[in-house]
């Protein structure tokens, strides 16, 4: 009886579609795929969260993932969601789903390693650091928490760093209902937004995302801002308008 050949799991990684269009580029042969030089920890990283579709608990792992990225790990989960959701197309709204509640778990862990960690560093920082001052401290604080909802909004949505802005949110004593609320709005809309991509058009819009999706979150974002500028300044306007009734009394 003839021997049934046995799948190669790095030959099926490195010519695996799940890697068109990522880090190795579309059309990259499968040979430099796999030969990724040691000092390419980021490399190695992406490769390592793309192997993670191919295992019997890769949600589990798009969970981990995901709370891990909100604080520290440097690959985001959209890179497993996409190539998860290109093999099993019809369980995009569940990936989405994973990513978003891990995703916003682990932004209010992230804040819980600002507030914790900042009470011991602090006094470094006041004592040692030339410029850093409870003043200017005091007035990057009051920037901050002025625009904080639409920062985290930003910060979750976009590729901005997440991580950044849930770690500073505690630093600085952010009420977590403002984080957490700007996570849940910003973390939806981007995971829905890519399983909605993957659902309506499939693998072939694997490519499109990985190469696309930053820029149009970025463009998204902007818009968003300038909508809530111009109404900020037509508000302003309509109100400066206005005239007083009580100086129209007294002049009377």
């Amino acid at each position: 009886m003839p021997e049934t050949p046995q799948p190669n799991p790095t030959t099926e990684v490195g010519a695996s579609p799940l890697l068109e269009g990522g880090a190795g580029g579309a059309g990259a042969p499968a040979e430099a795929k796999r030969h990724v030089p040691g000092w390419h920890i980021h490399r190695r990283l992406y490769d390592w969260v793309l192997s993670l579709a191919h295992h019997r608990h890769a949600t589990t792992a798009l969970f981990l993932l995901s709370f891990a990225e909100s604080s520290f790990f440097p690959i985001p989960p959209d890179v497993l969601q996409i190539a998860l959701t290109a093999e099993r197309r019809e369980r995009a709204w569940w990936y989405a789903g994973v990513s978003t509640v891990a995703s916003v778990l682990g932004g209010v862990a992230g804040y819980l390693i600002g507030m914790l960690a900042w009470e011991g560093l602090a006094p470094f920082f006041f004592d040692h650091v030339p410029g850093f001052t409870h003043e200017h401290f005091d007035y990057v604080q009051g920037k901050y928490e002025a625009y904080a909802f639409l920062t985290i909004l930003a910060a979750a949505f976009t590729p901005i760093p997440y991580k950044v802005f849930t770690i500073t949110a505690g630093v600085f004593g952010l009420p977590i209902w403002v984080l957490v609320l700007g996570s849940v709005l910003g973390r939806a809309g981007r995971f829905y937004l890519v399983a909605a991509i993957m659902w309506k058009f499939g693998p072939p819009a694997k490519r499109f995302v990985e190469k696309y999706f930053n820029l149009l979150t970025l463009a998204f974002m902007a818009l968003v801002v300038v909508a809530v500028v111009v109404l900020k300044m037509t508000s302003g306007h309509g109100e400066s308008a206005t005239p007083a009734p009580a100086v129209g009394v007294e002049g009377s």
